[in-house]
């Protein structure tokens, strides 16, 4: 039933061959769960990002590890500054230097050791659609704290999301990261992001 009616709005806000963004919000009271069902255009995206690292710190993990923060002023904050910016992604940093997850994405460091991770959930990062989906299909990824300031030094920054599926970082705080291409994990990522959409 909830199926059907998140296809009829979908069909309502974009027509039969449309594409765009169905988002269903839970809303507990005393009188029960209110559900909420909105949508939006889904838009071009290029396909490569830049992005930057916001000024304004991480407010850490909700009570439910990796639970998506219904409090979103800080995101919406970052996300306006990175559109001033031109920048297509804001990351964000906690208070103590260490990279969380991204104003609508989370993030995939392919380091210069070698080693493939993503920010544990317990620094505050919402545990997303892509991000469960890539943990299961690839071994090599792992969670581990990453420094903020390693980041510009990576072999690859690639921000993930259901919707957008992998998106190389090809710049970050206008400092080209790997020369400013795509690397292989991009690529190897995008493939199992669009094999499970």
């Amino acid at each position: 039933m909830a199926g059907r009616a998140i296809h009829r709005l979908g069909q309502g806000s974009f027509g039969e061959q449309g594409e765009g963004i169905v988002r269903v919000e839970a809303r507990g009271g005393h009188e029960g769960t209110l559900w909420i069902g909105t949508t939006r255009e889904l838009g071009a995206e290029p396909a490569t990002w830049r992005a930057g690292l916001t000024s304004e710190p991480h407010p850490g993990p909700r009570d439910e590890v990796g639970a998506k923060r219904a409090d979103r002023a800080l995101l919406d904050r970052a996300r306006a500054a990175a559109g001033e910016r031109g920048w297509n992604e804001a990351f964000l940093l906690d208070a103590e230097g260490f990279a969380v997850e991204g104003t609508r994405s989370n993030l995939i460091v392919a380091l210069a050791s070698g080693r493939l991770v993503t920010p544990p959930l317990r620094r505050g990062a919402v545990r997303g659609v892509a991000r469960t989906i890539l943990m299961r299909a690839l071994p090599e990824l792992e969670e581990a704290d990453v420094v903020g300031e390693d980041l510009p030094r990576a072999d690859e920054l690639i921000a993930v999301n259901a919707v957008r599926g992998a998106r190389p970082i090809v710049a970050l705080d206008e400092l080209p990261i790997a020369g400013g291409s795509p690397g292989p994990w991009a690529a190897q990522l995008s493939l199992i992001l669009d094999a499970n959409a």
